[in-house]
């Protein structure tokens, strides 16, 4: 307790606590050396613990009905002139009793509210384990959330507190492990009282684990070894790739992770590939895509040139064979024109077989387009690489003049560079053969970054000066509709119906 609580409980007139119906309260025990014989207790007793209950209201309408009686008890003894002091376990306005009489009594009363140690701190004290360091994001949770959820928000954090166990626990503790967090995960119980019990939350028998008890998955900074800092390695030839993946025998099995970080990063990033990147060793990939991820300590970074892909690949599983865990950074999603092609062409090989390889899903950089301009991939669609560095172009446009002859909406990836300026010019010509002049063309450049822009044409006005590498083309198919709407902003969708032939 603070030196103020045990002040301002020695000059109150009334001790309210709540309790369930058992009548034993945590908060009156830790404070009941400091009690007086002339206090006069209000015990606050819920008439529910669980939400089984006959009230009218449910389990809501039985806990409102409650919290406004509660309140009215002590606004007797507050109009009668009486200083009320309510003990509340933990910090009063952190999932504590208390914020409910808060609410219904502090605008009507002067109030203060003495800050307390919550359970979260003190049990990252009992443990010794630092919760959060340098950049490092706590998230804080209750065992109360629904699996899935729990396990997205255990996945995309770097540290998290899960509260509220008790019945909550066989669900926090299969989260815990669908996320991969359930190695790092401390169990606490009551903290800093009698009774108090720590323990790896893997070995905790369900049937043991009371409500007053956390699970603690700590700061992964302070497991570093002093000094660890993020170093840099840079491979841009399968020379250097070898030289720096395979010096010393394997050592054991890791994983490989493909990760798709979005057309932009943050923002658009899945909570199972925020935890990938945040768990991982080593991270391989493309030189921009890989300043997309936070520097962490202790990783391990290889960046390289866009046109490395199966070096980059070989060195990730190189590394996994060694015993690490790799996560190879992509854009947008893996899956689409980018690494985990790359990685499972080359893990299909010997000796990389039964290196674990997992390839997590991103936000491609057509369906970002897409938002953005509205649904015009609304229908049925193509996606298409322009490029002919991989493909000739003769693969390409039958490809084109295939998608367009069956009318498909198109997500032309790759239209051009600056090695490549014919063919969007190429592609527009062959497109007018199956599509009126005044079909809608989105033009998406950047989404999602600083220099985003969307603009749309029609096709028969496109212009292949006004594309580059950074931009994604979409092409309507013949239902597609543009509209400006009352606000000046355009929309492009289409329709999902598709009229009858």
């Amino acid at each position: 307790m603070t030196v103020r609580a045990v002040q301002v409980i020695a000059g109150a007139d009334v001790i309210a606590y709540h309790s369930a119906r058992h009548g034993r309260s945590i908060a009156r025990s830790i404070a009941a050396e400091h009690l007086r014989a002339d206090h006069i207790e209000e015990a606050l007793i819920y008439p529910v613990t669980t939400e089984s209950t006959d009230h009218p209201g449910g389990y809501r309408g039985a806990l409102d009905e409650f919290y406004e009686s509660a309140a009215a008890r002590l606004a007797v003894h507050l109009d009668a002139g009486r200083t009320v002091a309510v003990i509340s376990e933990g910090d009063p306005l952190f999932y504590g009793s208390y914020q409910h009489m808060h609410k219904r009594l502090a605008h009507r009363y002067p109030t203060e509210v003495i800050p307390g140690v919550t359970s979260v701190s003190a049990a990252a004290a009992r443990l010794g384990k630092p919760l959060a360091e340098a950049d490092e994001v706590l998230t804080i949770l209750p065992g109360t959330l629904p699996e899935e959820e729990l396990t997205a928000r255990l996945a995309s954090t770097d540290t998290a507190v899960v509260m509220k166990l008790g019945r909550t626990f066989p669900t926090v503790r299969r989260a815990m492990e669908r996320s991969g967090r359930l190695p790092e995960a401390h169990y606490v119980e009551r903290a800093t009282m009698t009774g108090e019990r720590t323990e790896k939350l893997a070995d905790i028998d369900a049937e043991t684990v009371p409500y007053f008890s956390v699970s603690v998955v700590p700061s992964r900074i302070a497991d570093l070894p002093p000094g660890t800092a993020t170093s840099t390695e840079t491979a841009t030839t399968t020379e250097t790739a070898t030289a720096t993946a395979t010096a010393g025998e394997p050592s054991g099995h890791g994983e490989v992770v493909v990760v798709g970080t979005g057309p932009a990063g943050p923002l658009w990033l899945t909570p199972e590939s925020r935890g990938a990147l945040a768990a991982a060793e080593d991270l391989v990939g493309y030189t921009t895509y890989l300043d997309r991820v936070p520097l962490r300590p202790g990783q391990r970074r290889h960046a390289s040139d866009n046109k490395v892909e199966s070096e980059r690949a070989e060195l990730a599983l190189d590394l996994a064979r060694r015993g690490r865990k790799v996560a190879v950074v992509s854009g947008g999603d893996p899956g689409i024109f980018a690494m985990a092609t790359a990685v499972l062409e080359v893990a299909c090989q010997a000796p990389y077989r039964a290196i674990p390889v997992r390839v997590l899903p991103g936000v491609t950089a057509a369906n970002a387009a897409a938002a953005r301009a509205g649904a015009p991939l609304g229908h049925d669609y193509a996606v298409i690489s322009l490029s002919d560095r991989l493909k000739p172009w003769e693969v390409i446009a039958e490809r084109l003049h295939a998608a367009a002859g069956a009318d498909l909406a198109l997500a032309l990836y790759n239209p051009g560079s600056r090695s490549r300026t014919w063919q969007v010019g190429k592609a527009r010509e062959l497109l007018l053969e199956h599509r009126a002049p005044d079909t809608p063309v989105i033009l998406a450049r950047d989404i999602g970054g600083p220099e985003e822009s969307v603009r749309t044409v029609h096709l028969a006005d496109l212009d292949p000066h006004q594309v580059d590498m950074r931009t994604l083309l979409i092409v309507g198919s013949s239902q597609t509709q543009a509209a400006r709407r009352d606000d000046g902003t355009q929309v492009v969708w289409t329709p999902r119906r598709y009229p009858e032939g």
